[in-house]
């Protein structure tokens, strides 16, 4: 192929790395990406798109398909632990616990309030070639599949690549302005020396993918069942569906076996493993793939290196608990797409990019800790219902079968397991986590407010307008159609700037501002007599602003300024704001 310039260098095609490619080329940024392997994942790997991560795909047009392949919250919104799937045995097909998770059953009103769309399950087996369609259709000729990095420099003001062609061996020089490392770490971190820190390897997993019928024993609607030996603590395992097929009709299942299981598992020794696990000792088994895998809980110490930018599993790496690892990546792009595409077209400094570690890598942190926290925790529920590692052997059939008992004393067992069971709402009910984390510092203007108080267990989102925070989502009625607040900005539109109905002024500004710092900015009243209509009041509860204020909102739908109400000097306060926003200056918060 010669020689490529090119503002952006993608280096790494899975789910991060294809879901920058799409977020680029909606800002209109040019870029290629280059991926070693021929194809997207064989394996499924993560399977659960939380609700931040959907609303991002919305605002990509990619959510419609992907919903429409994944299951919908009424097909995984539980979390169940059981003593085997089937068998006639006394603690054999006995249910343990279930309880609502991930958006499912009684959180759905919760969580449908603070979205316009719910979680998605969907593996990335099926994702990845989703988000590759659409990269390789707003991107003609630029997704380069079966293209590897061979080697890279900072060259001045660009990165100069080596790329080779893994199938012919054909050499390609890449000159770009920027790179985004999404390589899962395997490449560029180690080259420009980024450490990743953190305890090293936490435990050695084996997983399967097999197919099988399991219709007539499977309870649909859960996203992950728990199976406890009552017998063995080290074969304590977990079952996902991995669809095609969502329920009783599911078709291809992963099987995360202990990582104290001694059993040296290969083709040979699996399959009678899987039925022991499930109690079907004659279920008809077709292995798909064994992978072994290491649990980590890694974060890079910086996310920039002059022009190179980390993200997704090449910047932090953290156990499945939670579901944190693949939503935080593909949020990662997310945050660093407009970033991009800003300072590409001159909108903005080069340092705007530093936020974006400013920003992401205190995420990262938090999502490291929460997945190890909540990984942690589960041992405690093993434990209080005598099957975790550290109850005696000879203790465990009296303890759960104490916990069936119908007698006062299992009412006792099980009740006391319940409030254990309860906390574990800190890792299936995690809504804070997901959409409720805020940039402190970055590309906002903070006003000098605090953030709103976080339950402990983070299974509360509070909605709020603060710097920094996610916009809250409202339905709003504009001319007969119904759209989110979320609807108002994007790559199409750019930033903005949302009013209440007396905020005439802070609109006006926003066009002289608007032109000013050549950016787009669309203004919108919302209230009475305004041009958006408040269709439930819910705007109007959350905007924590007046009818004279306004709300400034970044591409990436985060708040980056707020005035709760009017100013005598509209056109300077909003500049300002706008200036250390995109240029990012060190300075005090911006108080109108």
């Amino acid at each position: 192929m010669g020689a490529i310039e090119v503002p952006v260098l993608i280096v790494g095609g899975g789910g991060c790395g294809l879901s920058a490619s799409v977020f680029l080329s909606d800002h209109g940024v040019g870029h290629v990406l280059v991926e070693r392997h021929a194809d997207t994942s064989i394996l499924p790997k993560a399977h659960y798109l939380n609700q931040r991560t959907m609303e991002i795909f919305r605002q990509h047009g990619l959510d419609d398909e992907v919903a429409e392949q994944g299951a919908p919250v009424e097909k995984f919104g539980k979390v169940r632990w059981q003593t085997t799937l089937a068998g006639n045995g006394p603690l054999d097909a006995r249910v343990i616990h279930e309880m609502d998770a991930f958006g499912g059953g009684e959180l759905r009103e919760r969580y449908a309030e603070a979205g316009p769309v719910l979680p998605v399950k969907l593996p990335q087996v099926r994702l990845e070639p989703i988000l590759r369609r659409h990269a390789e259709r707003r991107n003609p000729g630029r997704i380069l599949f079966g293209h590897e990095l061979a080697d890279f420099s900072h060259d001045g003001d660009r990165i100069v690549a080596t790329v080779r062609d893994v199938e012919t061996g054909e050499i390609t020089t890449v000159a770009a302005q920027y790179m985004v490392a999404a390589d899962g770490g395997r490449t560029v971190g180690a080259a420009l020396g980024v450490e990743m820190q953190g305890p090293p390897g936490l435990a050695n997993v084996t997983t399967v993918y097999f197919s099988a019928d399991l219709s007539a024993w499977w309870r649909e609607g859960t996203l992950i069942t728990h199976f406890l030996d009552p017998h063995h603590p080290d074969r304590s395992s977990n079952l996902i569906e991995m669809g095609p097929t969502w329920g009783t009709g599911c078709e291809e299942w992963g099987l995360h076996f202990s990582p104290n299981d001694p059993t040296p598992f290969d083709e040979e020794t699996v399959v009678p493993r899987i039925r022991e696990v499930l109690g079907l000792p004659d279920l008809d088994v077709t292995l798909l793939h064994v992978t072994h895998w290491t649990v980590e809980a890694l974060l890079a110490d910086r996310y920039r290196d002059g022009r190179v930018l980390l993200a997704g599993d090449a910047a932090h790496r953290q156990p499945p608990a939670v579901g944190l690892g693949l939503n935080t990546g593909i949020q990662d792009a997310h945050n660093l797409a407009w970033k991009l595409a800003a300072v590409l077209t001159g909108r903005a400094h080069d340092s705007l990019l530093d936020t974006y570690e400013a920003e992401r890598w205190p995420v990262g942190r938090h999502n490291i800790d929460w997945a190890m926290s909540a990984a942690a925790h589960h041992q405690a529920i093993l434990d209080v219902i005598g099957v975790g590692e550290r109850t005696p052997p000879q203790r465990r059939v009296p303890m759960i079968s104490t916990y069936f008992d119908p007698s006062p004393l299992g009412a006792v067992a099980r009740a006391r397991a319940a409030e254990v069971f309860d906390t574990h709402r800190a890792a299936c009910q995690a809504h804070d986590v997901e959409m409720g984390f805020a940039y402190e510092e970055g590309a906002i203007a903070p006003d000098g407010s605090q953030p709103p108080a976080r339950v402990p267990m983070r299974d509360v989102y509070q909605p709020t307008t603060r710097p920094g925070h996610l916009l809250p989502h409202a339905w709003l009625e504009r001319e007969g159609r119904c759209l989110s607040t979320h609807d108002l900005t994007g790559p199409a539109t750019g930033f903005a700037l949302l009013t209440g109905p007396d905020g005439l002024a802070w609109r006006e500004a926003a066009a002289q501002v608007a032109e000013k710092f050549s950016i787009s900015i669309s203004a919108a009243a919302i209230g009475r007599d305004a041009e958006f209509s408040d269709v439930d009041g819910r705007w109007e509860a959350v905007r924590e602003i007046s009818d004279e204020g306004a709300v400034l909102v970044r591409p990436d739908n985060h708040v980056a300024w707020r005035s709760m109400s009017g100013s005598e000097s509209p056109v300077d306060v909003l500049a300002n704001a706008v200036s250390r926003i995109l240029d990012h200056p060190s300075g005090s918060p911006v108080v109108p």
